[in-house]
């Protein structure tokens, strides 16, 4: 390891090897190879660093484990510095008492979980990429997953954050208590940003008491549309599950060609349904979910044990990677709908896909109407690129049309950038890029990213397939 420049105590390499591993995530976004990586142990390192970036001008792009599905820890400009922070991932306090944890940005999502797993608590925000994602990037992006219908998103869990600002001060923003109305909300404003308005280096998180028991349905609908019209309906039925996945016709098909795991033929949707909560309260929520799935023509079946549940998400984390069997380029999104306008969505996402003649396989979080679009164009094809682009501004006119949005958990970095302004108006914007300049006068943190609008290009080449949504 070695380095042009060097900052006592941080170590710094300039190595070829590091730069090609520091400038790709797991989008699709073309890599780019920054100046240098560094590898803080603290926040006093990342605030020595940033100091140094300040003073030569230079970009800080701060990185987590590099699952970003929309290249927002890749750097934009020359002479950039990645700061990685797999080096603190250091689980500093378990409060039960509190229910809150204090991590380093660099722990692991699925090592918290299990951590807390053996104290009886867990930490609700569960992207599909936890096994490897760091809390750090999650709260960069503000990530989801499954269990958001029921228990929300990473802000809603955030209590207080240490961070660094772009002139390399450090900051504590937010709290321990659950009740604070002092000044703006800094800790809200800075979960979310990617990186651009400051460098998170300590975490407070509110974490919960495990439920007493689960119950996984696997619902089997011959009707898109019905699959669709049973999620509001479920929610109605005052039922809020832990989790309410959707698959289509074509994500069944590529599962269960790629691992497969018993998943029905033949169906047009099926939806993964999780409830959790005290026995008698389960069992009660269970019979309603089957009494609404079945008056809209699903066949519902309950797993039998633990193995038969794990079984079934194995199955529904498998999609991701086995677009990859398609031999086909994926560009993939991530949109959202209003749960009511779910049965639309997925009907026109199937009448593009048709007209088009490009397959989109789609899947998600139905139970907060979070679809992953996965657009398959063929690969070394300029034109059938273009063709996909196209075809996600249409996705995108569609989810906006709808009420929705652009983006439910991927963030914007530099790929959803271009159509940004489809969905905020431009005084929005301009409030956005002047607290970018409150923030960070100089544009050194994470440059490039959210406000951008390069156009996409298409790179001769394999892409990076992302192995998670």
């Amino acid at each position: 390891m070695s380095s042009l420049f060097s900052i006592p105590g941080i170590d710094i390499s300039t190595e070829p090897e590091d730069l090609v591993c520091y400038s790709y995530d797991a989008s699709i976004a073309a890599p780019s190879l920054p100046y240098a990586v560094a590898w803080p142990k603290s926040a006093a390192d990342v605030s020595r660093l940033v100091r140094h970036a300040a003073e030569h001008e230079m970009a800080i792009i701060p990185r987590g484990a590099g699952t970003g599905m929309a290249g927002a820890s890749i750097p934009t400009v020359t002479g950039a510095i990645v700061l990685s922070f797999e080096r603190m991932r250091k689980i500093l306090e378990i409060d039960t008492q509190n229910l809150q944890v204090v991590v380093e940005p660099g722990v692991v999502n699925a090592t918290l979980q299990k951590e807390l797993d053996y104290k009886g608590f867990f930490y609700p925000p569960d992207p599909a990429s936890m096994a490897i994602s760091t809390i750090g990037g999650n709260v960069a992006t503000n990530a989801g997953g499954p269990r958001a219908v029921k228990y929300g998103v990473t802000r809603n869990y955030v209590m207080e954050l240490e961070v660094v600002l772009a002139d390399g001060a450090v900051l504590t923003v937010g709290g321990k208590m659950q009740k604070r109305v002092v000044g703006y909300s800094l800790k809200d404003l800075i979960v979310g940003s990617e990186g651009t308005l400051a460098i998170t280096t300590k975490i407070r998180l509110r974490v919960l008491p495990q439920p007493e028991d689960l119950m996984t349905l696997l619902v089997v609908f011959r009707d898109l549309e019905a699959a669709g019209t049973a999620v509001p309906r479920i929610l109605a039925a005052k039922v809020i599950p832990r989790a309410l996945e959707f698959i289509d016709r074509s994500a069944i098909d590529v599962v269960e060609k790629y691992k497969p795991t018993g998943l029905p033929a033949g169906s047009e949707a099926l939806l993964l349904i999780e409830l959790d909560g005290y026995p008698a309260t389960v069992r009660k929520e269970a019979d309603r979910v089957a009494s609404v799935c079945s008056l809209l023509g699903g066949e519902v079946t309950i797993a039998e044990d633990r193995f038969a549940r794990e079984r079934l998400w194995e199955a529904r984390r498998a999609l991701s990677p086995a677009l990859k069997y398609m031999n086909r380029r994926k560009i993939n999104e991530d949109i959202v709908v209003p749960v009511e306008r779910l049965a639309f969505a997925l009907k026109e996402l199937r009448r593009l896909s048709e007209r088009s003649g490009i397959p989109i396989v789609s899947f998600g979080h139905a139970g907060d109407g979070n679809i992953h679009v996965n657009i398959m164009v063929e690969k070394e094809s300029p034109d059938a690129y273009r063709q996909g682009l196209d075809l996600v501004r249409e996705v995108f006119s569609m989810a906006i049309t709808a009420g929705g949005s652009i983006s439910g958990e991927h963030g914007i970095g530099i790929l959803k950038a271009p159509y940004v302004d489809m969905e905020l108006k431009a005084r929005e914007l301009d409030i956005m890029r002047a607290i970018k300049r409150t923030f960070d006068p100089k544009s050194i943190l994470n440059p490039g990213k959210i406000f951008s609008q390069a156009p996409r290009t298409f790179e001769d080449k394999d892409s990076q397939i992302p192995l998670f949504e």
